[in-house]
């Protein structure tokens, strides 16, 4: 049976102007995503061939973005549950547009990284966690489904995205690339702020009490720290596939081309997992779905330990692909199921920043492993391992009743 959550005080909307706000919202998380995260991916090589910097020094600055968007997550989710997500998230996305100017003017290595420690905190403000709150607050009693069709439209940031940077930089260069990136974020801050429902100063006031309590009821209960646990062993393993996928397959043998063409399966098992919810949530609770998807990760990395073939690459894009894509929704509906609605962004935001930060550092530490070894086998069990823990942990977590 699936469980609704105490409702968060607040403003809850309905019918057209409701779902005016979630596919405003949807079209700003496809927008800031692609532009702020995945469009990094675009810009390195021409960064490179311009400014002479190593391929290291430049996604050292992604690192730097992550973990300080993991450390101000916690006090962007407190903001957003004391005075609402429309004036943070507004003031983000500016941000974002200002950063992506002064990205374009770069010329020293020292200024980019500190433009990607700034760009972090937009990112703290613009993407998933701030807008799950949103979500959570402003339909407290239909929070699933509008975070589900915010994570539909946003999964396809990287398809989106990553071709029309590509076709910029090839046609505009990197630089002029990325000004319309930043146009790109004054579209998101109005939608932001023309959508977002503002908060009265009487319910800011009123809330804070309540929201102190509920955070700190939460933070006293084991199933907070089993999701803690169980996200950000995921967002580790998640991110060391993103970027060792490639080279463990090359060190296997396996052609450039057939790695691609494996590696493509993963972004539409993702959308095919969040279409699975949208049918699933209407007849089990995200406890459920969470527990019958993530016993699919360690089933994923264990087929990485077979010989490296084409076979076995579909094989672990479409185990993986699937549960990659629900985790995001399961990581948004959690919340109020096991806790209530009040205080969901502190709470999310708690369980957020250390999931961000080993998202920061699994590419590191993976590549750490591989070069003690010379190879990949002890990163693949490494990776099984986390995936191990964080079912284990998941469940615990999801087995524990509401208090």
């Amino acid at each position: 049976m699936n469980e609704r959550p105490t409702p968060a005080p607040g403003l809850e909307l309905r019918g057209r102007r409701a779902w005016t706000l979630v596919w405003g919202m949807s079209v700003a998380q496809l927008i800031s995503w692609g532009t702020l995260y995945y469009g990094f991916t675009v810009l390195v090589v021409p960064m490179e061939r311009e400014l002479g910097w190593s391929r290291t020094d430049l996604n050292a600055a992604l690192s730097i973005g992550l973990l300080t968007s993991g450390l101000c997550a916690f006090a962007a989710g407190v903001w957003i549950d004391r005075n609402g997500a429309r004036g943070l998230m507004t003031a983000a996305s500016l941000a974002g547009a200002l950063l992506l100017v002064a990205w374009s003017w770069i010329g020293a290595l020292l200024a980019f990284y500190t433009t990607w420690a700034l760009i972090g905190i937009a990112m703290a403000g613009t993407l998933y966690e701030p807008a799950f709150a949103a979500m959570t607050r402003t339909f407290p009693r239909d929070f699933r489904r509008a975070i589900t069709a915010l994570t539909l439209v946003g999964g396809f940031a990287s398809t989106v995205f990553v071709p029309i940077t590509q076709l910029m930089v090839d046609h505009i260069g990197w630089r002029q690339a990325l000004l319309v990136m930043a146009a790109c974020n004054l579209v998101c801050a109005a939608l932001h702020w023309f959508l977002i429902p503002p908060v009265a100063a009487t319910e800011r006031t009123r809330n804070a009490p309540q929201d102190r309590a509920a955070l700190r009821a939460a933070l006293r209960r084991p199933a907070f720290w089993g999701l803690a646990v169980c996200f950000t062993a995921l967002s580790l393993v998640f991110t060391a596939v993103v970027f060792h996928l490639v080279p463990m397959m090359l060190e296997g043998g396996l052609p450039m081309a057939t790695i691609v063409s494996g590696y493509a399966v993963i972004g539409p098992m993702q959308v095919a997992g969040r279409l699975l919810v949208v049918w699933l949530s209407r007849y089990v609770s995200t406890r459920v779905i969470g527990t019958a998807s993530f016993v699919l990760y360690p089933i994923a990395l264990a087929v990485l330990m077979l010989p490296a073939s084409g076979t076995s690459l579909i094989a672990f894009a479409i185990l993986y692909g699937l549960p990659n894509g629900i985790v995001t929704i399961v990581r948004g509906t959690i919340v109020p199921e096991l806790f209530g609605a009040t205080a969901y962004g502190a709470i999310s935001g708690a369980l957020a920043t250390p999931s961000i930060l080993a998202r920061a550092a699994g590419p590191f530490l993976m590549a750490l492993l591989w070069a003690a070894t010379g190879n990949y086998s002890l990163v693949v069990w490494t990776l099984f391992s986390l995936a191990v823990i964080a079912v284990a942990f998941w469940i615990a977590a999801a087995s524990s009743r509401r208090a």
